[in-house]
């Protein structure tokens, strides 16, 4: 699949990438090979990872030009800050060994957000960064970040599949010409996606399973996609997706699946807060 999607700053990426996270630092390197040799074109990686590394010798090794490929990254909440978030940049381009890096984003709404977003402001100016944008970041804060900063966010990243269409997110952020970018778009497999009756009475008719369908679907609605598998053959079947075209009718049926809740996090949730801000004290990406 080689659709693009323009961002609001005029730069084009990938509508489908592939996504590395909790994958070990020691697989990295062959997953992310194997997924390039698929087609893959964007990589989605992050400061928590810890597998930036990985990444980049995959890249490095594939024999293409970094121009063809899209890197995405995250600032954590430990590096949240004017300061401390700049540093975090440049360990993240040495890490990824490149000169800059296509989208970066902040991974978490807790902390000195403004901050980061200030520091990620510069790093565009700079010519370090293609474009900036946020992670996990819902309604009230979205808004208050994108209206009070200089350069609107050209990505909010978000839980986004069939279950969770993020329709409400979707309206307010095409004010600001954000696009939504989902991961998990195949819900981990929660909720028995992969053997929904309804999805797979609609792959039946083209010859597709449960996951492709989910795919097409969300890429027709312009929403950037993350599958992620470590199988090389399913890495294949996400991407076959550009040889069929769902009906209005079937469109329909799928919006008729969205619970407008969230599966796997709720990131207005108080004890999800709690949670990653106690798991970020022990966080430090430099000592990785």
């Amino acid at each position: 699949m080689n659709k693009t999607i323009t961002l609001n700053n005029g730069i084009e990426m990938p509508i489908m990438g592939y996504g590395v996270w909790q994958i070990a630092p020691e697989k990295c390197e062959y997953y992310v090979s194997e997924a390039l040799k698929a087609g893959y074109r964007l990589i989605d990686t992050a400061q928590a990872y810890y597998n930036e590394e990985g990444v980049s010798a995959a890249i490095s090794n594939s024999g293409i030009p970094r121009s063809e490929i899209f890197i995405t990254t995250k600032v954590w909440i430990s590096n949240a800050g004017d300061e401390k978030a700049a540093i975090s940049i440049d360990e993240s381009l040495r890490k990824l060994r490149t000169d800059y890096i296509d989208l970066l984003l902040i991974h978490q709404p807790f902390g000195d957000y403004y901050g980061t977003y200030r520091a990620m402001e510069k790093a565009y100016e700079a010519g370090k960064v293609r474009a900036i944008g946020l992670s996990n970041f819902y309604d009230a804060r979205f808004v208050d970040l994108a209206e009070n900063m200089d350069i609107k966010p050209t990505v909010v990243q978000l839980e986004t599949h069939v279950f969770s269409q993020q329709v409400k997110m979707r309206h307010l952020a095409e004010k600001y010409g954000t696009h939504i970018m989902a991961w998990s778009p195949l819900a981990r497999g929660m909720n028995g996606l992969f053997t929904n009756e309804t999805l797979k009475s609609i792959g039946e008719k083209y010859g597709k399973d449960n996951a492709q369908v989910c795919l097409k679907f969300l890429t027709d609605e312009g929403i950037i996609v993350l599958p992620q598998s470590t199988r090389t053959e399913r890495m294949a079947s996400n991407l076959a997706i550009d040889d069929f075209c769902l009906s209005e009718t079937d469109k329909e049926l799928i919006r008729k699946m969205d619970t407008g809740k969230a599966l796997a996090a709720d990131f207005n949730d108080p004890e999800l807060a709690e949670y990653l801000l106690t798991y970020d004290k022990n966080f430090n990406p430099r000592n990785k």
